[in-house]
């Protein structure tokens, strides 16, 4: 258990090969390891979790998935592929969770450093959910959801629509006005200055690239200032959000 609480802080990061716009990527060589071990690797730098589990799918396709993980020493849960919210909340009961880190599996360069933060912010203002993608002010690329796992339980109660069940927290963050929306309380992580528009994701080739080249430079581990200052002398690592 971490330090900071007795609640145990659990990152459930979601996983399949198949992509619409990039199949395949999580499994996608970074630099001589799989995308998706990238990202594991940076969340075992995290100070405040203690656990990860990879929520993936049933289907066949995601076998490798699978047989990566537990090469890796992190568990597993496999659910549906179209119900992402059940399948992550089940993945978070199946870890015994109390506090649910959501992570995506297209998020290379996730810094453990915000990670920490957002779980510290939630704890300290006590509320539901607490992020860095409500009010964007952080990379695309660094997105972290910090939740109860009560609130996770009933936003899976109570929210029907595909979309809210696909997307897992619409529902409570309220960002969708033409569908329901749950009572909770939540609190924003913002970075002093705008940079919504810098893009580390892996969404389509050139962004892996991009994320491949950033690997192949810097050496060693890395934060997302280290990531922005190298970006400062090669411009087009910054990516461009696309409208």
């Amino acid at each position: 258990m971490t330090a900071m609480s007795k609640e145990g802080v659990v990152a459930i990061v979601q996983a399949r090969m198949t992509s619409t716009r990039l199949p395949g990527k999580v499994l996608a060589d970074v630099c001589g390891a799989p995308l998706l071990q990238r990202i594991i690797e940076r969340l075992r730098m995290c100070s405040l979790l203690d656990a990860i589990v990879i929520a993936t799918t049933v289907n066949r396709d995601d076998n490798p998935v699978e047989a990566l993980a537990r090469r890796l020493g992190v568990d597993v849960y496999r659910g549906d592929e179209a119900d992402v919210l059940g399948r992550v909340l089940a993945a978070a009961e199946q870890a015994r969770a109390d506090i649910v880190v959501r992570i995506t599996a297209d998020c290379p360069v996730i810094d453990p450093g915000i990670v920490d933060e957002c779980i510290r912010l939630r704890s300290e203002r006590g509320v539901d959910y607490a992020s860095n993608v409500n009010v964007r002010t952080y990379p695309d690329g660094l997105d972290t959801e910090v939740m109860r796992i009560d609130a996770l339980r009933t936003a899976a109660r109570e929210a029907h629509d595909p979309a809210l069940r696909e997307h897992v927290t619409p529902y409570i963050r309220g960002i969708f006005p033409h569908l329901p929306s749950g009572n909770f309380s939540r609190a924003d992580l913002k970075f002093c200055a705008d940079l919504s528009h810098v893009r580390w994701t892996v969404d389509r080739q050139d962004d892996l690239d991009r994320v491949r080249e950033i690997y192949a430079t810097l050496d060693g581990p890395f934060g997302w200032l280290d990531v922005l200052s190298l970006a400062t002398k090669h411009p087009h690592l910054l990516g461009v959000a696309r409208k």
